[in-house]
């Protein structure tokens, strides 16, 4: 049966119920067979709607299903006592009002009552700081406080009115009187709950049920109270104990439950939630006081609700206290997180940027006052990519947090070891140089120890930069110590990776200067101007040695720092997002030297110009080679775009698009340092090129003529059948040359056929050469 055909059900026949009772209360003259009418009356609707309301907890589940069952329990308790009673008003139609057990049936519907409200508002909104367990105890003393109140206000606005025959007979009287305070009790803490728990309209139906049926109940249990010398209540007075079941009833029916549908925003439930326990209580306060001044006398009664009252408020506040307490832990606890997030890389759980900058101007700070002596040691994984793509990005995760444990282990307690970001590391060490230096010493030994992370061995490597703090450097600040470091770094990643670089040049200058923040000034305006120029190398043909093409290769000689070599800043240029300013300009310059280039060789020459194979798969590319060529009127079929192999192609489709375009324009593509680096054969497979150039390490087949050889003769016969051209590249000796020539390969570049050089100084190194006596195209 499903929940809707039960509500239609039960409430039918809870109205066909109720039809027949009210008929029958007022068809049966007054007397003990009105009585005997009520009573059973009374035991049949209650039995009905215990029914109803444990077949509606069983279509439900969770708290929607504990409440009902309790509300179904509490009926079927109190329908007993109505059937105790109706079968006394069989056996004894004349008797007296009293006590008898039975009555516990009675007091067991508000026991079940009360357990239902608190199984229900499990599910309602309550104040977020506070605790299941504790908002229950709070609910329960702030209804008994509001409770006291109010009788204490009712007993001192109506003493006298108490029958005689009532007050002779306590024990009657106080079991009596137990049913309507039980009742007002229970109406008080719905009332609570609907006051000071924002829920959904929906959700707040059965509470309003729920309140009323108290209401209902409280009512007739009053005026039983005040019937007690009769023990007979007219039909009007009873119909609380038929309404009352029947409105727990529709509480069961209704749906959703307590805990469904969308909460509503109630603003002022919080201040409710804390103010509205206590209005009760002060105005029963301004009662006693006003009548106390008058001359009036506290009764006994008034005397024991006031010290419950002041319990309670004393109970209640001793909660409110703990409540403030475990809120204040916990927003302490919070912020306590929440800077430790701030501050910590979430990787690695070391520290981050920001705590490390501050931590080392703190350091300098000490330095200049009281001469500490500061080291700052900046490490950069070496191929750290290498990693991420062969093993994937979760064993690259967890080989950076054993990375960070041995950095963490090689240094002091009073040492900071930081991520900085990516595969970079640094260590503030306070300490003498002589301390400083072996340190680094054991974290570059350390991280060459292997790794072995989930079965797998991974070796890795890093570059190590160190800087010193220089007493004759009093204002040097955190940023700048920090791209001294960065400096030093790319010093040993030029020396060949795997070592350490001490910082040695001043504060502008000399071979360790601060290149990252020199490369970005000298690409903001003119490259040019800034030092930088380009040089080319020959590409000739080994049949006999007639030049083919130039490779243009980017030089910088800095003002401040001088010379510096072409891996260093473009390392640099790759690691700071600076490297699409160098290839445009290189693109530029070359097309822009074509004509200068071809009145050198007598002919017009091709021009290689190496892009970063990340640009392959991002936007303006295009745009670069078709300026350039418009620009200085080139040929596009005279252009060669060469992909470095330094870096992995990151959108493999892409490029393949954008290398196709460029080649529908005309222009070629080549893979540059072919084995070296990411370009595998498959990637020579899916990348549409025209010319491949074989890195030295394939080339040496004069040191190595089978290994070497074989690896070479793979190679070229691949490229063979793909119809690629093959440049050797690293040729340094005429040996060389003439093995790669038997091998089969056309063409080659190294220091044999020309070192590198600007424009205006080719015609001097171009070799006697007979004249070329087929197509200069390096792909003919």
């Amino acid at each position: 049966m499903t929940t809707e055909r039960l509500s239609a059900r039960s409430a039918v026949t809870l109205v066909l119920a109720a039809a027949v009772t009210a008929t029958g209360a007022y068809a049966v003259p007054a007397g003990p067979g009105q009585r005997l009418f009520n009573d059973a009356a009374q035991f049949v609707l209650g039995a009905v709607a215990a029914f109803v309301c444990f077949a509606a907890g069983r279509e439900r589940s969770g708290p929607r299903r504990r409440w009902r069952l309790l509300i179904g329990a509490g009926l079927t308790t109190w329908a007993a006592g109505r059937l105790w009673f109706t079968v006394r008003d069989l056996v004894e139609p004349d008797r007296a009002a009293a006590a008898t057990p039975a009555d516990v049936g009675f007091l067991t519907l508000p026991l079940f009552t009360f357990l239902a409200l608190i199984a229900g508002s499990m599910a309602l909104p309550r104040p977020p700081q506070a605790s299941l367990r504790r908002d229950r105890i709070v609910l329960v003393i702030d209804s008994l406080l509001v409770t006291g109140s109010l009788l204490a206000l009712a007993w001192s606005a109506l003493p006298d009115r108490i029958p005689d025959e009532v007050l002779a007979r306590p024990w009657v009287a106080g079991t009596a009187a137990a049913y309507p305070i039980a009742d007002l009790w229970l109406a008080v803490m719905v009332a609570l709950l609907l006051t000071t728990r924002p829920t959904s309209l929906a959700g707040r139906v059965p509470l309003r049920l729920m309140g009323l049926a108290m209401l209902a109940f409280g009512v007739s249990d009053t005026l039983r109270l005040l019937h007690l010398s009769t023990g007979v209540l007219s039909p009007v007075g009873s119909a609380g104990y038929l309404l009352g079941p029947a409105l727990l009833t529709l509480a069961a029916l209704s749906n959703p439950g307590l805990d469904e549908g969308p909460a509503l925003e109630r603003a002022e439930a919080d201040w409710l939630h804390l103010l509205l326990p206590y209005l009760p209580v002060v105005a029963t306060g301004v009662v006693i006081a006003v009548r106390t001044g008058a001359g009036g006398q506290l009764t006994s009664y008034e005397a024991y609700l006031g010290w419950l009252g002041l319990g309670l408020v004393v109970a209640r506040q001793m909660f409110t206290i703990v409540d403030n307490t475990v809120l204040l832990a916990r927003i302490s606890e919070g912020q306590q997180r929440l800077h430790h997030q701030a501050y910590h890389d979430p990787l690695t759980g070391l520290a981050n940027r920001a705590l490390f900058r501050e931590r080392l101007v703190l350091a300098l700070d000490d330095h200049r006052h009281r001469g500490v002596p500061v080291a700052l040691l900046f490490a950069d994984l070496d191929d750290f990519k290498l990693i991420n793509d062969s093993f994937g990005h979760a064993m690259g995760d967890r080989l950076l947090r054993a990375i960070g444990e041995r950095l963490v282990a090689c240094v002091g307690e009073g040492d900071l070891v930081a991520r900085l970001g990516g595969d970079e590391f640094a260590a503030l060490l306070e300490r003498p140089a002589d301390e400083a230096e072996p340190a680094a010493h054991r974290i570059l030994a350390a991280l060459r120890e292997p790794f072995v992370i989930d079965g797998h061995t991974v070796g890795i490597s890093a570059s190590l930069g160190l800087v010193l703090s220089d007493p004759g450097d009093a204002d040097l600040s955190a940023d700048a110590l920090l791209r001294r470091a960065d400096a030093a770094m790319y010093v040993s990643k030029r020396r060949g990776k795997n070592a350490l670089a001490r910082y040695a040049g001043g504060a502008d200058g000399g071979p360790n200067a601060d290149l990252p923040h020199l490369l970005a000034r000298a690409l903001s305006g003119n490259p040019a101007a800034a030092g930088f120029e380009v040089y080319y190398q020959p590409i000739v043909r080994l049949a006999d040695g007639a030049i083919v093409a130039v490779e243009a290769l980017a030089r910088w000689t800095d003002p401040v720092a001088g010379p510096v070599d072409p891996d260093v800043f473009v390392t640099v240029a790759e690691r700071t997002g600076l490297v699409a300013a160098i290839d445009d300009f290189v693109l530029d310059r070359a097309c822009a030297d074509a004509s200068a280039l071809a009145q050198t060789y007598g002919r017009p020459i091709d021009m290689h110009v190496n892009v970063s194979a990340a640009r392959l798969g991002q936007h303006g590319l295009e745009e670069a080679v078709d300026r350039a060529l418009q620009r200085h009127s080139v040929r596009p079929s005279r252009l060669v775009v060469e992909i470095t192999e330094t870096r992995r192609i990151p959108d493999m489709a892409r490029a393949v698009e954008v290398a196709e375009r460029l080649r529908r324009r005309g222009v070629r593509v080549a893979l540059d340092d072919f084995g070296s680096g990411y370009n595998a054969l498959a990637q020579l497979h899916s990348l549409p090129v025209d010319i491949v150039k074989l890195d030295s390490t394939l080339t040496d087949v004069d040191v190595s003529p089978e290994r070497a050889g074989a690896l070479c003769r793979s190679v070229l016969a691949i490229c063979a059948e793909l119809n690629i051209a093959v440049v050797a590249e690293g040729i340094e000796t005429p040996a060389r040359a003439r093995a790669l020539a038997s091998l089969g390969c056309d063409f080659g570049q190294g220091y044999l056929f020309g070192q590198p050089g600007p424009v205006h100084r080719l015609a001097a190194m171009i070799p006697t050469q007979p004249a070329p006596h087929t197509s200069p195209h390096l792909a003919s």
